[in-house]
């Protein structure tokens, strides 16, 4: 091993002390943040495919009719 390589091992270790660190720790929030929000559209997109899949009956006893449900499953996931 040559003094270069030395030098960078150093500079290697020093990145991930102080600032570096903060920041990775930093993003992490957003990070969860967006998986927060990614499984939140992915529950509308599945339970907005179930209300397909009811029957009349099952409809009528959560209060929507057949349209209202065809209406809603039709939106897209981003949608409230």
């Amino acid at each position: 091993m040559n003094g270069l390589s030395d030098v960078r091992l150093t500079l290697k270790r020093g990145e991930l002390d102080g600032s570096a660190r903060q920041r990775v720790a930093a993003l992490m929030p957003a990070h969860n943040a967006l998986a927060r929000r990614w499984k939140l559209f992915m529950r509308r997109l599945l339970t907005r495919r179930a209300l397909l899949e009811l029957s009349d009956a099952q409809l009528r006893d959560i209060g929507l009719s057949r349209q209202q449900a065809k209406r809603e499953a039709t939106l897209p996931f981003w949608k409230l």
